[in-house]
């Protein structure tokens, strides 16, 4: 798999290329967003790691550049954490935000995730019944009313409402959310549904999460 890094601090981008290279990837680093975009059209990157602040062209520029030609996966990895610079990536076509400092280990998990996946341009908001969920503001609503979920919950709550209707095993939902095979000694889904049910449902006579025995779980306005 080959990845390009288009990073301007030496301390990183070398670090990110010695830690890719030695989980099997083939990585190429440029400094600036001049090189980078140029290395992109020339090159057939499986994926591409992209910072925000470069000399002589931005990161948004960049990425709003790649997407004219291009259609490939593209995480931004900055320090610029304000969540309106979350937004503007996403809707610039990343797949992906991470912010500096970042775990290496948690990068590479999003890089495999992404590439396995292949590419995949989502909803920005998902509606049922009376919930609303959107993506890019990490925002969830139920008759109005904002409901703080944790990270997890909020990954939870995505899966089942994007596929709002499908009965999903144990399984699929562990292997989506928490990146793991399922061990049936293992109750974290269904310590996280109960979590998840009490945030979303108890409070409201119309319940939308339902389980079906010996199966897994479902979200529906029809539950």
């Amino acid at each position: 798999m080959a990845i390009l890094i288009i990073e301007d601090d030496p301390k990183t981008g070398d670090y990110l290329r010695k830690g890719l290279k030695e989980n099997g990837y083939s990585v190429d680093l440029a400094r600036t967003g001049i090189t980078g975009l140029h290395l992109v059209m020339e090159n057939a990157y499986e994926l591409v790691i992209l910072d925000v602040m470069l000399p002589g062209l931005e990161g948004w520029e960049v990425i709003r550049r790649i997407r004219l030609h291009r259609d490939l996966p593209v995480i931004f990895l900055s320090a610029r954490d304000d969540v309106n610079d979350r937004i503007r990536g996403l809707r610039l076509g990343a797949d992906d935000y991470l912010v500096k400092p970042f775990s290496f280990v948690e990068l590479e998990l999003r890089i495999r995730t992404i590439l396995r996946r292949g590419i995949v341009r989502e909803n920005d908001t998902f509606e049922v019944a009376d919930l609303k969920l959107d993506v890019l503001r990490r925002k969830v609503t139920r008759g109005g009313v904002e409901i703080a979920l944790t990270n997890k919950e909020f990954m939870l709550l995505h899966l089942l409402m994007k596929r709002q209707g499908e009965v999903l095993s144990r399984t699929q939902i562990a292997s989506e959310v928490w990146d793991m095979n399922f061990d049936s000694d293992t109750n974290v889904v269904d310590v996280a549904i109960k979590r998840l049910r009490a945030k979303v449902d108890a409070a409201f006579n119309h319940k939308l999460i339902s389980t079906i025995r010996s199966v897994g779980y479902s979200l529906s306005s029809e539950a």
